[in-house]
């Protein structure tokens, strides 16, 4: 059943409001009648209409329409989606475009052609319910958006919590990071956390794609890597373990590229595997550099994986740098990579320096480099050897 079009009809004059009100009514309008402008204002309080149809002079004014004029404004100041179809009896053009300024929709002189105003009035209830319909939905585009930003800024705050401390320990090594999302939340994953026996697990993920569905992912990785290295902590067969879970919980085409390593803290011996990821660069006090490649294929795309792994001995003054692509694939204005070299070339000048000055110093470089832009999740953990 079509909405009946609510009009309020605004005259100081008894024979004009019994005029419209019939004329309105045959035409299948509901009527309101309205004789001053406070009882205009007090009727748009209480209900909406579909149309204000209003004389622009009342007892203030009787020739130049001033009063009318104001009351424009009082009248948007309750309800500026109503159409407004302004009458006078002294219209002029100068009164007309005044009040099209001051937001009238449309303009009838008296005395009116009835079917004139028909025409008038229905075109100004269709495009102001358009009008409201188009708000409303902008209304709750906003409302949605500011529910999705709120639910995306708790989204952030878990996600950090679920990253190491910016900068922590274990015996001997000093371990910093860093982790940025390119949107408020991301796909990059940094771990560490102690294991039985005085051993501590390290780890470095990245999921492919970015945003919430990468965050997802990233979150079902870290709950499945806690409960996996806390039962067998060798890399290989940590690896394989995750590679299973991943494999029947991934959608097509996704996939996890992952660095697991576990530090013997007293013997200084990392053992490790490399799920198809970014090789970490382990630096040696004298400045010769390793890629920590040994392992087998990404994470969640192939179920009959397998994982090798290395041992590698440590010693004071090393320092080993976990990353993601997000790092190495920055650019800067003329579309230059920051490069596995860079970070590498970082390392060995620096090697000397703290984790967390040389976390800060690789991040203040490639930030600068890009211009503080970064297209990709980036996360860097660095690992010194004391």
């Amino acid at each position: 059943m079509a909405h009946i079009p609510r009009t309020l009809i605004a005259d100081d004059q008894p024979d004009v409001l019994a005029a419209l009100r019939l004329l309105l009514k045959s035409a299948g309008y509901q009527t309101e009648s309205a004789d001053s402008p406070a009882a205009i204002i007090e009727a748009i309080k209480k209900r909406s209409f579909d149309v204000l149809l209003m004389d622009l002079n009342y007892a203030r004014d009787t020739t130049s329409g001033e009063e009318g004029l104001d009351l424009i404004s009082r009248i948007h100041a309750e309800d500026n989606t109503l159409p407004i179809v302004a009458m006078t009896a002294w219209g002029s053009v100068d009164l007309a475009v005044e009040a099209m300024h001051r937001g009238v929709r449309d303009f009838v002189q008296k005395p009116w052609d009835n079917s004139r105003l028909l025409k008038i009035l229905r075109t100004q209830v269709d495009q102001g319910r358009n009008r409201r319909r188009q708000r409303h939905k902008a209304a709750e585009r906003r409302e949605v958006n500011r529910i999705l930003q709120t639910e995306l800024n708790e989204a952030r705050q878990i996600q950090r919590r679920l990253m190491p401390a910016p900068a922590y320990g274990f015996g001997r090594f000093e371990i910093a990071s860093s982790w940025q999302a390119a949107r408020a939340i991301g796909g990059d994953y940094l771990a560490a956390f102690a294991l039985p026996d005085e051993r501590a697990a390290l780890c470095v993920a990245d999921v492919a794609g970015k945003g919430l569905p990468a965050a997802l992912l990233m979150s079902h990785l870290h709950a499945a890597l806690r409960t996996v290295a806390n039962q067998d902590a060798t890399p290989r067969n940590v690896n394989a373990q995750l590679n299973q879970l991943m494999c029947g919980n991934l959608p097509p085409n996704k996939f996890i590229s992952s660095f697991y390593g576990v530090l013997d803290v007293p013997r200084r011996v990392l053992q490790y595997t490399n799920a198809g990821h970014n090789p970490p660069l382990l630096v040696r006090g004298d400045g010769k550099t390793t890629r920590l490649t040994i392992g087998g294929k990404v994470l969640g795309a192939f179920a009959d994986s397998t994982y090798g792994h290395q041992e590698i001995q440590l010693a004071s003054g090393d320092r080993l740098a976990l990353f993601t692509d997000g790092l190495t694939e920055i650019r800067d204005a003329n579309g230059e990579e920051f490069g596995e070299a860079r970070v590498r070339q970082l390392l060995i000048e620096a090697r000397l320096r703290s984790a967390s000055e040389l976390q800060s110093l690789i991040m203040d470089t490639a930030t600068e480099f890009s211009g503080g832009e970064f297209e990709d999740d980036v996360a860097l953990m660095i690992v010194a050897v004391n």
